[in-house]
């Protein structure tokens, strides 16, 4: 069967990152579509557009832009709208431009692409690219290695309500030690930093940034196998409950 396969992320219609991952798709089928936001919504998480319009702009006969739109919104708009008639059998989110790792994983509008889709009973798998900031982007890793663990993965049967979550380290393509399949980590430090600044009209703004410590990661999850040099791949689903405190609750409430 020929996969047909929808491209999302959340860096905008015209980021390399999904160039890359046009290109890596190219590799497993010659049925592509893209639908991604007309700019950049890094942090959108989840979130839908319920308050406004959703307007569609197409590019080509596979590829079109939301305007404001987030990754959740192309993802709801591909397949109830534009690609209806024949759905996607995959979707690719990604490449992302940094990665998505541990508790960060709620902040990111290139998880909820995947999530979405998996939402809809479609594969999906969301991936991003680990760099260092003021660097270059190492694109040419997530390029080289992306087939084949897309490939591995189709190899396995879909669980239900659950999709993947992969993050290419930032080394050299021939520097990747393998693949390793981990659990969600948990950063030492994570914050959200606010710049404040005050603009030529003399009104006050902000600017948001991500502020991070490894510390020591554990080498079976996501944070730690890709700090040292291997792809993570990890299987996540949208279910957020603490089963360990479950039934203590359920005990407390009698």
């Amino acid at each position: 069967m020929t996969l047909r396969i929808l491209l999302t992320n959340d860096d905008g219609i015209n980021a390399p990152g999904l160039a890359v991952m046009e290109r890596i798709a190219a590799q497993i089928s010659d049925d592509v579509w893209v639908v991604a936001p007309d700019f950049e919504r890094s942090g959108a998480g989840r979130s839908v557009s319920l308050a406004e319009p959703i307007r569609i702009r197409q590019f080509g006969e596979r590829r079109f832009s939301l305007l404001r739109g987030t990754p959740a919104d192309c993802t709801i708009i591909a397949l109830n709208e534009i690609m209806k008639d024949a759905p996607p059998t995959l979707v690719l989110s990604g490449v992302n431009r940094g990665a998505n790792l541990a508790e960060e994983l709620t902040y990111s509008g290139t998880v909820a692409g995947a999530m979405e889709a998996t939402m809809y009973g479609v594969r999906s798998i969301s991936m991003s690219q680990a760099f260092t900031q003021g660097k270059d982007v190492p694109w040419h890793t997530a390029e080289a290695h992306a087939p084949a663990v897309i490939r591995k993965l189709l190899a396995l049967p879909q669980a239900p309500g659950v999709f993947h979550n992969v993050n290419f380290p930032n080394v050299a393509p021939d520097a990747v030690r393998g693949v390793r399949a981990v659990r969600q980590g948990n950063w030492e430090t994570i914050r959200l930093d606010v710049d404040s600044r005050i603009d030529a009209r003399h009104f006050p703004y902000a600017w948001l940034s991500f502020f991070h410590e490894a510390g020591d990661p554990d080498e079976d999850t996501d944070l730690g196998a890709v700090h040292r040099g291997w792809v993570s791949v990890t299987p996540m689903h949208a279910d957020l409950t603490h089963h360990g405190s479950l039934a203590a609750l359920k005990n407390h409430f009698g």
